[in-house]
């Protein structure tokens, strides 16, 4: 055989080789529930595996400002969910950087010794819902399946995957399983004028058009909606004290009250996130400084 034809064979079998490496199902270490707390749904080609996560975040509720009323009803519905009493799948929605996803990581870190376990899932990664919950629903865990910062175009299949493992299966998740959502979008999904084109009036009343209800039909099916809302000024500069007490830096002067104001409105938001930027970065600052001076 020609060296050239004996290549092209070598290179096509290759091809095939690879294809059918992703279809056969590869074997996957057995999930050490022992190892932590936290852990991640990681895919491999077509089959997917739990993986622990080496170092969790270990925010406490106490390290949260502003947002006393959702965690309140977050906690409330953590706790029954712990103790095995009924409890509701949540989507937490609204302002960014208003401590959403690290809300969901404090009562881990509150409620892990109780048996709650976190499994944080990718909006790709939606449609292995099912086969998830099939891992742990023996399990003794108590586990919450964390989905952050969703948002979705039209059709998408991770949509549909997260509507029927809500609510709309022949089956039902098992009672250890709930799910916590974040989303800036109230119903996950883009809103646009055209959709409401079609909305009836009979009389007095207000028929939405089918394109609405099928966009709200996903949130309606977390059974607690938990709204996040900008923080004012002085919520804001209350955050920053905060950090910055933990950073070691007690008194708020108003030389740093100026530039914490300076750093919210060049970044545009007074969230939480923007405050614990701006503590980090003055806290750095002045140890860099306070550096300099000792070798100088």
């Amino acid at each position: 055989m020609p060296m050239n034809e004996l290549e092209k064979l070598c290179s096509r079998a290759e091809i095939l080789l690879n294809r059918l490496e992703r279809l056969l199902p590869v074997d996957q270490p057995e999930t050490n529930w022992q190892s932590g707390v936290a852990f991640r749904w990681r895919r491999q080609g077509n089959h997917g595996f739990i993986q622990p996560v080496i170092n969790p975040h270990g925010i406490t509720l106490n390290a949260l400002h502003g947002i006393g009323v959702q965690k309140q009803q977050i906690d409330q519905n953590t706790r029954q969910f712990v103790q095995g009493f009924s409890a509701n799948n949540v989507l937490l929605t609204g302002a960014r950087g208003t401590g959403k996803s690290s809300l969901i990581k404090a009562l881990l870190n509150r409620y892990a010794d109780d048996g709650l376990r976190l499994i944080e899932v990718e909006k790709q990664h939606l449609v292995d819902l099912h086969d998830i919950v099939e891992m742990i629903y023996r399990r003794p865990e108590r586990f919450i399946l964390f989905c952050d910062d969703l948002s979705f175009e039209k059709d998408e299949p991770g949509y549909k995957a997260l509507k029927v493992v809500l609510d709309g299966s022949v089956s039902t998740v098992s009672d250890n399983v709930l799910i916590y959502a974040t989303s800036n979008r109230r119903h996950m999904v883009p809103e646009y004028m055209r959709d409401n084109l079609d909305t009836r009036h009979l009389g007095e009343e207000v028929h939405p058009s089918e394109t609405i209800e099928e966009k709200i039909s996903l949130s309606e099916r977390f059974g607690l909606w938990v709204s996040f809302y900008p923080f004012d000024q002085e919520q804001y500069l209350g955050i920053v004290r905060h950090w910055l007490a933990d950073f070691g830096i007690e008194k708020m002067t108003a030389e740093i009250r100026l530039q914490a104001l300076q750093w919210a409105l060049g970044r545009g938001s007074r969230s939480g996130r923007v405050a614990w930027q701006f503590a980090r970065d003055f806290a750095g600052r002045r140890q860099s400084s306070g550096s300099a001076n000792q070798c100088s």
